[in-house]
C-alpha cells in the first residue's frame, strides 16, 4: 500500500492544481496549444476528440473542484494500473 508520505503528497498536489490549471490559466489568457493550433486549421474539437469530462470540468461543479475530482480520477486510474502491472509481475 502506499505510505502516509505519498498520500499527503499526492492530496497537496491534487489540492494546489486548480491554482496553475485554472485561475493563473485564466488570469494569463493560457490556452491549451493544440487547440490554437486546431483553431488555426479550422477544425472543431468535436471532429477529433471525445471525451466524458471535456477540458476537465465536470457538469454542475465549479470550475476549480472538477478540475480536482478529475485529477483524483487520473491518479486512480493510475494507480490501477500500477498495481495490475505489480500484480502481474509478481506471478
Amino acid at each position: 500500500m502506499l505510505s502516509r508520505k505519498t498520500l499527503l503528497t499526492i492530496f497537496i498536489l491534487l489540492a494546489l492544481s486548480p491554482i496553475f490549471g485554472v485561475i493563473l490559466a485564466e488570469k494569463l489568457g493560457y490556452h491549451e496549444p493544440l487547440d490554437l493550433v486546431a483553431e488555426e486549421l479550422g477544425l472543431s474539437e468535436f471532429e477529433f476528440t471525445w471525451t466524458p469530462l471535456k477540458d476537465y470540468v465536470v457538469p454542475g461543479l465549479p470550475d476549480w473542484l472538477g478540475y480536482m475530482v478529475c485529477g483524483i480520477l487520473g491518479v486512480l486510474v493510475i494507480m490501477f494500473i500500477g498495481f495490475i502491472i505489480k500484480a502481474m509481475v509478481r506471478r
